[in-house]
């Protein structure tokens, strides 16, 4: 049986190094090597997309690759594709870090330098156990992408575009829909998820960033079950504590999110720092909320090219929303798309903030009537991103009519007079 082995290596002469042995191995069918944890995803997630079948047997992570930490990385390899088996490469064979490498998912370790039987050794372990997963699993596509649920990251090009009120909207409709969901707001020192949902709560996010194992009943005390039945995380009230939320701590706190809830939405606001970043690398969808302005579209441009430059998101891999559109407007949707070089989001939410505030300055969000166009909008935008369950209505007498392989979202009015 062949075994294809993909190897995720940072330094160009490693890579050669451990691919020219690699090929020295019976049966096996190397790829070209990945440079980088974001290169490793995206590879394995078009993969999956395709076949469980199209998936390498076992991936070789090697200790240094960046920008996410090796044991972060085959913590996310071994939740999104429970069946490939992962091989740490590694100059420490202690007792300490195989343990922490079992913990996180790895199906073995081979220390460097480099040997040949025992590289043999642990990529046959690996493959047969990642075999026999794929046989339990019998193909089926529903195991593509592991018991994780889907994340949605909201971004704000800049202040006031709207993004918490969109990641509210995106979080109620799923929930609508009969997900269970999480909303959490990682804008760390000036989260107001709270304010528009009308909740005082004492635990947030620094409360788990301090635990390093979160189990599920650690979770559960950290989060607010809202009347809505969606489960909030919420930024700390002191902004002071933001710090304490590292780009760790939240892989750690999505992680745990993603394998608990089937729909996860982040508000991480305007301002990208390491618990930001790590959060919008990990998600499955990026969206980005601006503005059909100027000033709100260049600050959408520099956003989208630091992601770019950071290895956070590719902007190809972005998805734009624009809010408070107007049809009269010079700066449309498509001139926005060629500017920043991202996916423009199919719905554009239109400008009627009079139908937001009531319900804003009440702190009761959640309460914006079905018949507003903003809600319509915002819950069709869920639809798009695959948020919604195909015959769920939708708000004002609209209603799913298919759904397309991501989840596409089709609207027909009922009757002509509603």
């Amino acid at each position: 049986m062949t075994t294809r082995i993909l190897p995720a290596v940072g330094d160009a002469d490693a890579a050669r190094a451990v691919t020219t042995l690699i090929g020295q191995l019976p049966d096996a069918e190397p790829a070209s090597p990945v440079a980088d944890s974001t290169q490793l995803v995206d590879t394995l997630a078009r993969l999956a997309a395709e076949s469980l079948d199209e998936l390498p047997e076992v991936v070789l992570v090697h200790e240094r690759i960046g920008p996410v930490p090796a044991l972060e990385l085959i913590r996310e390899v071994a939740l999104r594709f429970p069946a490939v088996g992962v091989v740490l490469i590694t100059a420490d064979a202690s007792p300490v870090l195989f343990s922490a490498a079992m913990d996180s998912g790895a199906r073995g370790l081979v220390t460097l330098p480099l040997g040949y039987e025992e590289l043999a050794s642990r990529v046959q372990a690996a493959a047969q156990w990642s075999t026999g997963v794929r046989r339990h699993l019998g193909g089926g596509t529903e195991a593509l992408t592991g018991p994780g649920g889907r994340v949605v990251t909201v971004s704000g090009a800049k202040g006031g575009v709207g993004t918490t009120v969109t990641a509210v909207h995106l979080a109620l409709a799923a929930r609508a829909s009969g997900h269970t969901v999480a909303l959490v707001d990682m804008d760390l020192q000036g989260g107001d998820v709270a304010s528009y949902l009308d909740v005082q709560f004492r635990r947030s996010l620094a409360d788990l960033a301090a635990v390093d194992d979160i189990s599920p009943r650690v979770l559960q005390d950290a989060v607010f079950v809202h009347e809505t039945g969606v489960s909030l995380l919420l930024a700390p009230a002191e902004g002071e504590r933001a710090e304490e939320v590292t780009d760790r701590a939240a892989r750690q706190i999505v992680s745990a999110l993603r394998g608990r809830y089937e729909v996860v939405v982040i508000d991480c606001g305007t301002h990208l720092d390491g618990a930001g970043a790590a959060a919008v690398e990990m998600a499955d969808t990026a969206l980005l909320v601006t503005t059909p302005d100027v000033v709100a579209v260049r600050a959408a441009k520099r956003a989208v090219r630091m992601w770019d430059r950071l290895q956070v998101r590719k902007p190809e891999e972005t998805t734009l929303l624009v809010n408070r559109h107007q049809r009269a407007t010079e700066i449309q949707p498509p001139l926005v798309q060629k500017i920043t070089g991202t996916r423009i989001a199919g719905v554009t939410v239109p400008a009627h903030f009079k139908e937001l505030a009531a319900v804003v300055d009440a702190g009761r969000l959640h309460d914006l009537d079905a018949r507003s166009t903003v809600k319509q909008a915002l819950w069709a935008l869920a639809g798009e991103l695959g948020l919604v369950k195909a015959g769920v209505p939708a708000p004002r007498g609209k209603e799913l009519v298919r759904g397309g392989e991501r989840g596409a979202l089709g609207l027909r009015r009922r009757g002509a007079g509603r």
